[in-house]
């Protein structure tokens, strides 16, 4: 959860009814019809989802609840559900009754689809929520996908995924026994702008990418928020803004790097980091042989994703935040729709989860899993002094 304005911040639908989970069946778009079509006999079926509800039918909406409201449920999460085509807001889950009271008023939320994280896992019996979308500190992540999941819902989690990636992997195998599927809040797959950086990239539209610059970092604080607590963030702006530069060399090359070195800078203010580091540093090589270096940070603001190629470059600046984004080639501007990224993040998910399908790769919890190993794996190179190699 990226949050400088407060100073604080790649499946869905295995279980769409016994008719669709029974056979291999062929979706409909759902647009515009709700059937699916037995290849066998060759008849057409309702499409249902696990309560027995239509599916695909026009104005269908996923019910979705937030589980922590914070900076990004409060001033994005929730303005986004109001513009959003295929979700909406259904239920809130906190720990403060003014909070649980000021959301029923403002989002016409009935009391029923309220929860506090002691009531959380009663919510397995309310038809309403079909998501349950986790934006909590990054230390609180595991303990409650695995909750949702043992509630019978799917769900989104907020990057980065978890602290390590045994934790991940406790998550995946959660959903998966609950036949459910996990979504990570990775809602630049869904912005237009970085959509095309990564088709300039991953198609080698200005030939082989030489060189990635990926950085994201910003001055944050109250020094008391969690994201200051290693034992709440897992450590500092590597774990927060950090995750969308390594996110950035990986879509941009398409491809996994192979070894990482990394540094710590200097503290420059001590007293305000004493448990997470400040600035860092890290270097990726790529099997194709590109390399990428990065930086994130605590007390410095930086944003911005820049490939050097053969036969040109790309960059976009800003990069990362919350928009609108901006970028430009060699040949000149890059031009896409501004979009609200967290609709487009939610209404594409919803969309593949009420359409049946599994979700794309690069938004799962496999690939959050992969993002926190190599996050760890930047934290040993720095404090190792030594080059981590990254294969098998």
């Amino acid at each position: 959860m990226k949050n400088q304005q407060s100073n604080s911040r790649r499946t869905f639908l295995r279980n769409l009814g016994a008719s669709a989970s029974a056979l291999s069946l062929p979706l409909l778009g759902y647009a515009d019809n709700q059937f699916v079509q037995n290849e066998t006999s060759g008849l057409y079926s309702l499409l249902t989802d696990p309560n027995g509800e239509p599916l695909g039918q026009p104005g269908r909406k996923l019910g979705i609840a937030l589980v922590g409201l914070g900076y990004y449920s409060k001033n994005l999460l929730a303005p986004a559900l109001q513009e959003t085509k295929n979700c909406r807001l259904a239920g809130i889950v906190t720990g403060t009754p003014a909070k649980a009271d000021e959301w029923m008023k403002k989002y016409n939320i009935p009391k029923e689809n309220v929860y506090d994280y002691k009531t959380f896992d009663r919510i397995a019996d309310n038809k309403d929520v079909d998501v349950i979308y986790v934006v909590l500190p990054n230390s609180m992540h595991e303990e409650f996908v695995v909750r949702a999941a043992q509630a019978g819902k799917h769900v989104i989690c907020e990057k980065p995924m978890a602290i390590t990636p045994k934790a991940c992997q406790n998550m995946i195998d959660a959903c998966k026994k609950a036949n459910k599927q996990l979504a990570i809040g990775y809602r630049l797959h869904y912005e237009p702008f970085t959509k095309e950086v990564m088709r300039l990239g991953q198609e080698k539209v200005f030939g082989p990418i030489k060189f990635v610059e990926s950085s994201d970092g910003f001055r944050i604080g109250d020094p008391t928020q969690w994201r200051m607590k290693k034992a709440m963030a897992g450590g500092g702006p590597l774990m927060d803004v950090g995750i969308y530069a390594v996110q950035g060399a990986r879509y941009v090359t398409g491809e996994e790097p192979v070894s990482v070195t990394a540094q710590f800078s200097p503290k420059t203010e001590p007293e305000k980091f004493k448990e997470v580091e400040e600035t860092m540093f890290w270097q990726f090589q790529f099997p194709s042989g590109a390399v990428s270096n990065s930086t994130t940070s605590y007390t410095a603001g930086v944003e911005r994703l820049y490939a050097s190629c053969e036969k040109g470059w790309f960059e976009l600046s800003p990069a990362f935040g919350y928009g609108p984004l901006k970028g430009r080639t060699s040949k000149g501007p890059i031009e896409q729709p501004v979009v609200n990224h967290q609709a487009m993040h939610m209404d594409g998910v919803c969309s593949d989860l009420l359409a049946g399908k599994q979700l794309p790769d690069h938004v799962t919890g496999e690939e959050g899993k992969r993002d926190v190993t190599l996050l760890q794996a930047i934290y040993r190179a720095a404090e190792t002094g030594k080059k981590i190699n990254l294969r098998g």
